[in-house]
Parts: structure tokens; sequence; C-alpha cells
């Protein structure tokens, strides 16, 4: 390890002395060599950390700077990220970079950034604190609408946000941001196979909070969901599984009024039955339909009794208005003295 500490401080020393003169040829140089240190010996990471990198990464970042050092500062510290998450996340203002980088133009080191956040992500106690960088969270979903960003930008984000709603407390500003409508349109008009399976897991997170369901309605997502859920509707088990999934914690956030949005697209009990009773399924995708299955049948139950009382209450109604007028229940026959049949009598 002491070769590695003297390795890291060297590098990091060079990088150190060309900024300090403002040598920008000498600084993209000792950028691009901590690149390849970081790719190649993962010892040697952590010690490029300690010894101070990062901000010298970061400011790469948020600089002015070749494209070149842009790229090769993001995916440095994505290297970084995979042995030193802690050390990353306590350099000041390095969230503010990675944002800086999602926004710029130069595509690696947007997806090298997008991918150094869904890295920071895997540690459960940075999902809020990266929650809240909304300026972050808003450059996460620009990178769903780019177009032109290609796969690996479009993948990157799709894993840093699904990795952001994990935090149930994110999913309402992450819809406030517009999420739900740039995942819907990668959902519905994307044909890579990969891109739509993540996206229908980032919707399934996000619809986990009550503010989904009016942001749902505004892009037909249930009638989506559904689409998805039917037996063919979707490309891959698993998008089909991700949809079930999304529905059952929209009803779970959206309580009643959910409820009843997905029962009034025609046949989503069925297709939820034909998934939970479907022998393909994993067991994660029939149990998902299962409780889900369950959610609409009570619903529909409650439906059906509340419709069967307020009718019966407009029939009290009736009686108590008009002295004339009585329930079917109280309707009596009678025999007819003149013909020997009966009649049917109300009192």
């Amino acid at each position: 390890m002491e070769v590695k500490l003297h390795t890291a401080r060297t590098l990091v020393g060079r990088l150190r002395g060309a900024a300090a003169v403002r040598d920008a040829s000498a600084t993209a140089a000792a950028v691009a060599e901590l690149r390849r240190a970081s790719k190649d010996d993962p010892e040697v990471r952590a010690p490029l950390a300690d010894a101070g990198a990062v901000p010298y990464l970061a400011s790469q970042l948020t600089s002015p700077s070749t494209s070149a050092s842009a790229e090769d500062a993001a995916a440095a510290l994505l290297n970084i990220s995979i042995s030193a998450r802690e050390q990353l996340m306590s350099s000041p203002g390095i969230l503010d970079a990675l944002a800086a980088a999602m926004r710029a133009e130069e595509y690696a080191a947007a997806h090298h950034a997008a991918a150094t956040v869904a890295s920071l992500l895997c540690v459960d106690a940075y999902r809020p604190i990266v929650g809240a960088k909304r300026p972050l969270l808003a450059a996460l979903v620009a990178l769903l609408r780019g177009h032109g960003r290609g796969t690996r930008a479009t993948k990157d984000a799709l894993k840093a946000l699904f990795g952001v709603a994990l935090y149930p407390l994110n999913r309402a500003t992450l819809v406030e941001l517009g999420a739900v409508r740039a995942l819907f349109a990668l959902v519905m008009t994307d044909g890579r196979t990969g891109i739509v399976e993540d996206a229908t897991a980032v919707v399934a997170q996000v619809a986990g909070c009550a503010e989904s369901l009016g942001a749902f309605a505004g892009v037909s997502g249930v009638r989506i969901l559904v689409d998805l859920v039917e037996a063919g509707g979707a490309a891959t088990g698993r998008a089909r599984e991700n949809a079930a999934a999304a529905l059952l914690n929209l009803v779970m956030a959206g309580g009643e009024r959910a409820v009843e949005a997905v029962l009034a697209v025609g046949g989503a009990e069925e297709a939820v039955r034909e998934l939970a009773e479907d022998g393909e399924s994993s067991p994660r995708g029939k149990a998902k339909a299962g409780s889900l299955l369950r959610a609409l049948e009570d619903g529909a139950a409650v439906a059906k009794r509340r419709t069967e009382h307020r009718f019966a209450d407009f029939l009290d109604g009736l009686v108590q208005s008009d002295p004339y007028f009585s329930s079917p229940a109280s309707a009596t026959t009678h025999d007819d003295d003149d013909d020997g049949g009966s009649r049917l009598t109300f009192r």
C-alpha cells in the first residue's frame, strides 16, 4: 500500500501543480493520467481520494476546459466512486459539479457523471442527500429527454433516478420536475428493450407517492401500464412485471381514487388476473399481480356496495318526499275480488 499511496500522491501532485499555474495542457495530461490509473488499478482509487484528487477533478467539470479533460475527469470520478464513495461524497461541491457535467454538451462527461451519481446512490444514507439537490435531479430528468445522447447516457440516468426514487420522500420531487412525462415518453417511443425495462422500473418506484396519480393521468399512464400488463403488451416479461408493480404502488399510494382509475380502464382486472396466473411469470411478478388483483377486487366490491347504498338512499328519499310512493321492497300482492287474480300494491 505504501507504493499505492506514493503513486497517488505523485499523480495528484502533478495535477495540483498544473492547476496552480493554470497550464491547461499539463492539467489535461494529469487528469488523463489519473483516469488511466484509477481504471487500471482498483487499489489506487481510495489513495487517490485520500490524496485530494476529488476537488481537482470536480473543478474540471465546472470550469472552462476541453471536452477531453471533462470526460477524463468525470470518468476518473466514476472509477474512484466505486472504491471510495465516502471520500467522494464528503468532498464539498461534488454533487453540484456532477450536475454541471450532466447539463453540459459533452456527451461522454454527462453519462460518466450520471453513472457516478448512480454509484453513490448504492449507499442508502446518500439518497436523501442527493434527493435534496433539485438541480441535479433536474439534470438527470433532462438526460431522459435529450436527443442524441445515446443509450449509455439514458441508461445511466435511469439507474440514478431509480436509486433516487428508492427513497420515498424523493418521489414527489421527481414528479414535480416532470419525470413522469419523460419516463412514459421513453416507454412509448424508445424501441430499445433495456431502456424500456429500466424506464418501467423507475416508473414503478415513482408511482409510490400520492402526487403521482395526477401526473399519470396527464399522460394516460394508467392506460399505458394496463396495456403493458396485458399478455403480449410488453416486449419482455420484466417490463410487464414492472408495469404491474407500478400499478400496485400507485394503488397503495393513491388509495381509492387510484383503484377507481385502474378499474376505469377496460380489461384491467382481467389483464392482472392473467399475469397472476401466468405460469411463465416470475414469483415476484405473480406476487405483485396477485396483490394488485386483490386490491382491485376489493375496490370493485366497495364501489358496488356504494352504488347499492346510494340507490337505496335515493329510494328512501322518494318515499319520504312522496306519501304515495314506497320502495319495491314493501310491495305485496293481493287477490282481486273481481277476477280472482292478483295485483301488485305498494304501501
